[in-house]
């Protein structure tokens, strides 16, 4: 009797959580100005929001900070020149993006879920994956292009690995200084540890038109 009542417990909690983790934000119209900036807050590494109308001028930016999925359903959009999704889980790794957006106008529009480099010589991470992408396109959506950064309609997916321009004998001399200035052992290093130098996993983007 007392098994099942602390199995009906936990599966209580497990439930409370799995809904918390896909409660839905709902926006009704978000408008960010030109070369403005817009940080959705959310304490959870998850986050879910329907956007009924979006607006985002040029250079203008929509980030999530410390997220590892943000799935993001949009009603209606404009979209500005230059304007920038960003993603990244504040561990180097950039953000999974699951998005359904119906674009109404489109200039160009830059995912960025790509992996951060890691530093030596500082409390860090090592070099982060960079995210996985997924743009579905609504019924009645404007279809982007991918291929003519200076046209109209654009959209890409920076989804690079982290690490890859790091130079290993910089790296290495950083090291050997803090290792040199440091009181005893690996002190002068972040919890005494040296990240591998080795590069993230590059991530996937996938442009999705069911029109």
């Amino acid at each position: 009797m007392k098994a099942k009542f602390i199995l009906s417990l936990f599966l209580s909690f497990a439930l409370a959580i799995a809904g918390k983790a896909q409660e839905t934000q709902h926006i009704s119209k978000l408008e960010i100005g030109k070369k403005a900036k817009k940080n959705i807050d959310s304490k959870d590494s998850t986050v879910v929001i329907h956007i009924d109308t979006l607006i985002m001028k040029d250079k203008s930016t929509l980030s999530f900070y410390g997220k590892k999925n943000v799935k993001l359903t949009i009603g209606y959009a404009e979209i500005g020149n230059k304007a920038t999704f960003y993603g990244t889980d504040g561990k180097n790794n950039g953000a999974n993006f699951d998005i359904n957006a119906n674009f109404q106008a489109l200039g160009s529009l830059y995912i960025i879920a790509k992996g951060d480099d890691a530093f030596n010589g500082t409390k860090t991470f090592p070099n982060g994956n960079g995210g996985k992408v997924k743009v579905t396109l609504a019924t009645g959506s404007i279809k982007p292009q991918v291929t003519d950064k200076k046209a109209t309609n654009y959209i890409y997916g920076d989804v690079a690995a982290g690490g890859k321009a790091v130079n290993a004998n910089t790296d290495l001399r950083n090291i050997y200084d803090r290792i040199k200035t440091a009181p005893t052992g690996l002190r002068g290093l972040p919890q005494g540890q040296i990240y591998s130098g080795s590069p993230g996993n590059e991530g996937t983007f996938e442009l999705i038109s069911t029109l």
